[in-house]
């Protein structure tokens, strides 16, 4: 990857960070696939307006549209519904652990379908590098809860595996020359479609309690933000960077959150923190592979 995709995917890591933090609040006014359908139909609202005001056209094509419907159920429907189901039974630091396996996942997915992100020892000790200083940063003591909901815990790593197989799927989209922004706002219309019908037969949310308005305000902020905004950027990592490089995102996110929370709640950095950081910087450092390159690297002797 080049300096402007490890910047997109330091800001992604940023939006989508912050979408723990939203369902976290959410959830205690709101049922999960009433989140969802919320979060994805009004960040496909807001995708069309933009979309409508920079003059780009959404495509016609069945076969299109088909790989949108594909894409918006094995990266938005699935994922976002067994996370948010997830958050309503475990604590949030070990669903941000059993998140941060998704680049693991993927790693095997597009060792196994693609023919140029091949699994290599140099890529799967950074995976392992980067997974341990995850578990650094949030804490050993969120692995506590391993055993208890189970289910919950399946949910959120079958999120993971949801998402390792979207990210190899969603390569499709480069091929058909569709623009990231088009591809993103075809991916959570599909995803508005499939997921609405089922809010309203499962949980019929015309009979909830209105809604606070801290429980709007991070409606909102998830499905513009960490939705709308952050798919945009989804899908330009992803055509130039591949799937495997993209999903580390989510070793990314608990960093992007321990620095939001020193910058604006006034929170303490720890030396577990460091350590963590550490680790992750590390293992970003054996996926890419140019800084060993360089280490490594012998001059050829003049003669």
């Amino acid at each position: 990857m080049g300096r402007l995709e490890w910047t997109l995917l330091i800001l992604l890591s940023v939006l989508w960070g912050g979408s723990f933090f939203f369902v976290g609040v959410a959830v205690h006014e709101l049922p999960p696939f009433t989140i969802v359908a919320l979060r994805v139909g009004l960040a496909a609202l807001t995708l069309f307006v933009v979309i409508r005001l920079i003059g780009l056209r959404m495509p016609y094509a069945p076969r299109i549209w088909l790989a949108f419907f594909g894409m918006g159920f094995i990266n938005n429907m699935v994922p976002f519904s067994l996370i948010v189901w997830g958050q309503t039974h475990i604590a949030s630091g070990l669903a941000s652990i059993l998140n941060a396996a998704t680049p693991l996942f993927t790693l095997v997915v597009a060792h196994l379908f693609t023919a140029d992100e091949r699994m290599t020892p140099a890529r799967v000790a950074g995976l392992a590098v980067g997974f341990a200083g995850v578990i650094f940063i949030i804490g050993p003591d969120a692995l506590s809860g391993i055993g208890q909901d189970v289910a919950a815990q399946c949910a959120i790593l079958g999120a993971g595996l949801a998402y390792a197989f979207s990210g190899v799927f969603g390569r499709r989209f480069r091929r058909m020359n569709i623009p990231p922004m088009v591809t993103a706002t075809g991916q959570v219309t599909a995803s508005t479609v499939l997921i609405v019908p089922v809010a309203l037969m499962v949980e019929q949310p015309w009979q909830l309690s209105a809604p606070g308005a801290g429980t709007w305000a991070s409606v909102f902020a998830l499905a513009i933000l960490s939705t709308a905004l952050a798919y945009i950027i989804y899908f330009r990592i992803l055509a130039v960077a591949g799937a495997t490089n993209l999903l580390l995102v989510t070793f990314l996110i608990p960093v992007s959150a321990i620095l939001l929370g020193v910058a604006f709640l006034h929170e303490m950095l720890e030396p577990k923190h460091f350590a963590g950081m550490a680790l992750i910087g590390l293992g970003l450092m054996l996926v890419d592979g140019r800084p060993l390159r360089l280490l490594t690297r012998t001059k050829v002797p003049s003669s």
